[in-house]
């Protein structure tokens, strides 16, 4: 699979469930439990987060 149609299929993870999405991208690492905090707080900050994980990589 392309990096480029990876990263969309992650992303459209994301905007349904973000954690997820960060998890696919670095597993159970700190971002991934950042992420959690964040979408536990507001949807909004936790797929902010998860979108700039995914294409910061």
């Amino acid at each position: 699979m392309d990096s480029k149609t990876g990263d969309v299929i992650r992303i459209i993870i994301s905007i349904i469930i973000p954690p997820v999405g960060v998890f696919f991208e670095v597993g159970f690492g700190l971002h991934f439990w950042i992420n959690i905090l964040l979408t536990l707080l507001g949807y909004i900050p936790g797929l902010v987060h998860a979108i700039w994980i995914i294409v910061k990589k």
